[in-house]
């Protein structure tokens, strides 16, 4: 793997991750915790462990099929590749802004909708760059799907 490229997504992964911390952690132990949540909803001592375990897996295997598909001559590919990851990663950020800061409840599951889509598309585009890249990757959508779920719940129970 090349280390820019590696460079390049993991800093990626850390300003998603620093921009989306900045605005949920003040609003955790405060507006988040009043609100009505399904059942189903995990401790908040699951989302640092998980999104940390993903950020990480997105930001490895993206580098990795980046490089697959520039390495197979595919640099438009690996391009666009770049692009679909630098779209997620915004929408990653975006979701917390428009939930923990904005309160947004509706319109955070509209942006958990689009994100889960993102999500499945840099999946896609993995696995076409390396069947093994799309496995590895598989677990992104099925969490931001999850999440989409309980955001759409969370907007529901709090109207």
């Amino acid at each position: 793997m090349r280390i820019r490229t590696a460079l390049a997504t993991g800093l990626g992964a850390a300003a998603a991750a620093v921009v989306g911390t900045v605005a949920s952690k003040p609003n955790i132990d405060t507006w988040y915790a009043g609100l009505d949540k399904p059942r189903y909803v995990p401790p908040n001592a699951v989302f640092p462990i998980a999104w940390t375990s993903l950020y990480a897996t997105i930001a490895w295997t993206s580098a990795a099929a980046i490089d697959r598909l520039r390495a197979n001559g595919r640099d438009a590919e690996a391009a666009a590749y770049g692009r679909a990851l630098a779209t997620n990663y915004v929408l990653n950020g975006a979701w917390s802004w428009v939930f923990f800061k904005g309160h947004r409840l509706p319109a955070a599951a509209v942006v958990a909708a689009v994100l889960a889509a993102s999500s499945a598309d840099l999946t896609r585009r993995a696995a076409s760059a390396d069947p093994k890249l799309g496995a590895a990757l598989a677990p992104y959508p099925a969490w931001t799907s999850f999440a989409t779920v309980m955001s759409a719940d969370i907007a529901r129970l709090n109207r």
